[in-house]
C-alpha cells in the first residue's frame, strides 16, 4: 500500500502517514513539531482496520471524567490542566491465532488419605486453539498503555480500501512479523501454564512444567483506532489514551501529596486507636 504525507517525529522517532487536512504538523505521540518528511512510499498494507466509533467529544469527556475520579487526584486537576494534543490515530497491530498440543507435569498435594508421601506427580496433555493474540507493533505505544486499551471486536474491521488512510494519522509498522511472532508465542505458553494452574490443578502444586507444540500459526498486519490526548498540569504533561472503538481508557495522572499525607496520617491514627482499644481489652 502507498502512503502519502510520510513523516518522522525527530522526537520519540515514530514513523507515520500524517492527515493531509491537517493545519499544522505535530506527532500524536509525543507533541513534538520536528517532523521530518519522507517521501510517499510502499509501506505494509494492513489486512482490515477497525474504524472509529467514539468521537472526540466523547474521548474529551471521558478525560475529565477520568480526572474527577480517585481520591489521591488533585481537587484542581479539572480547572488547571489544559489538553495540549487530542488526536486519532490507527496504531499497528499484529493479530495472531494458533492451536496447541500442549503436555503437562507438575507434583500434587491432592494425595489419597492413606498415602504415605505429602506430593504425587500428575501429568496430562490437552489441545486448544488461541484466537485474536494483540502485539502492539507501535514504535512508541507501550505495552502497558496497549494492554489498557482492553479488547476490540476484530469482527468490525473493513478492509483499508473502506476507510480514507490519506486524511488520518496512521503510525507505521514498526515490528516486522518474525519478532511479534515470538511475542506471540511466549503469550501463547504463559496462557497454557496459566490454564493447567488454575483449571487442572487442584490445592497445593510445585514443579509444574509445560510442553506448548504450537501449530497452524497465522499473523495478520492490521490498523485499530486509538484517541491520544496530551494535557498539561503544573507544567507537567501527561499522556491518556482511548480505546476509539470501545472507550476504554488508560493513562497517567497527577497525585495529591496533601491527600497521601492525609491518608497516611487517618491510617496511622486508626492503627493507634486500634492498638488502645487492644490494651484495653488486655486489661
Amino acid at each position: 500500500m502507498v502512503f502519502k504525507n510520510r513523516f518522522t517525529c525527530q522526537g520519540c522517532g515514530a514513523a507515520m502517514s500524517y492527515d493531509a487536512s491537517a493545519q499544522a504538523l505535530r506527532c500524536p505521540f509525543c507533541g513534538s513539531t520536528e517532523l521530518k518528511s519522507q517521501p510517499d512510499g510502499v509501506s505494509l498494507t494492513p489486512k482490515y482496520v477497525v474504524p472509529f466509533e467514539v468521537t472526540r467529544e466523547q474521548a474529551r469527556g471521558l478525560l475529565y471524567q477520568r480526572m474527577r475520579s480517585g481520591f489521591f487526584r488533585p481537587s484542581d486537576l479539572v480547572q488547571r490542566s489544559a489538553i495540549t494534543e487530542m488526536m486519532a490515530v490507527f496504531v499497528p497491530y499484529w493479530i495472531f491465532s494458533a492451536n496447541t498440543h500442549t503436555y503437562w507435569t507438575a507434583d500434587s498435594s491432592d494425595v489419597p488419605f492413606h498415602a504415605r508421601g505429602e506430593w504425587r506427580p500428575l501429568f496430562g496433555e490437552q489441545r486448544h486453539q488461541h484466537e485474536a493474540i494483540r502485539i502492539v507493533a507501535s514504535k512508541v505505544l507501550s505495552w502497558e498503555e496497549s494492554e489498557g486499551l482492553g479488547q476490540y471486536d476484530l469482527s468490525r474491521g473493513v478492509p483499508p480500501e473502506q476507510v480514507d488512510l490519506d486524511n488520518v494519522v496512521v503510525e507505521q509498522f514498526a515490528m516486522p512479523r518474525k519478532y511479534a511472532r515470538t511475542h506471540a508465542r511466549q503469550l501463547i505458553e504463559n496462557a497454557e501454564k496459566v490454564y493447567c494452574a488454575n483449571s487442572l490443578l487442584r490445592g497445593r502444586f510445585r514443579n509444574l512444567r509445560v510442553n506448548v507444540k504450537i501449530e497452524q500459526m497465522r499473523g495478520e498486519p492490521i490498523l485499530l483506532p486509538v484517541w491520544i490526548l496530551a494535557y498539561r498540569y503544573r507544567d507537567r504533561v501527561y499522556r491518556f489514551v482511548v480505546n476509539g472503538q470501545t472507550g476504554r481508557a488508560y493513562g497517567a495522572f497527577p497525585t495529591s501529596p496533601w491527600k497521601v499525607l492525609l491518608a497516611v496520617v487517618l491510617f496511622l491514627l486508626a492503627a493507634v486507636i486500634v492498638l488502645a482499644l487492644l490494651a484495653q481489652l488486655a486489661g
